[in-house]
């Protein structure tokens, strides 16, 4: 099983801890690359400036798009970044989930991109 079928057998009750940051914190770290996995209508409704969008259902296919090195994996609350980051460190890559996703970023006022 690949690509984007082996992330959606993933349950809430077979996740392990990963590696999580807050908005505030990608804030700061303005060098950081966002890989957004929300759909693309939810993407160009507002984005963190910069974010690159590869919605879940699709990065399977599009694991040659994603940086070299460490970055952040953003959706709307957190729950569909954090079952992606889950399944890209199995598979060696350093991602990082954005606790609270998007509408955090939002609430917390900084800017967005549409």
């Amino acid at each position: 099983m690949t690509g984007a079928s082996c992330l959606a057998v993933t349950t809430v009750a077979e996740r392990e801890t990963v590696q999580t940051i807050t908005v505030q914190q990608l804030e700061a770290a303005s060098e950081t690359s966002v890989i957004d996995v929300r759909e693309d209508w939810e993407y160009a409704e507002g984005h963190v400036p910069g974010a690159v969008n590869i919605p879940m259902s699709t990065i399977g296919d599009r694991l040659g798009e994603l940086p070299d090195g460490a970055f952040a994996v953003i959706c709307a609350l957190g729950g569909r970044s954090g079952r992606v980051v889950e399944a890209l460190e199995a598979r060696g890559y350093d991602a990082t989930n954005v606790e609270g996703g998007t509408d955090a970023w939002i609430a917390a006022g900084y800017p967005v991109e549409r």
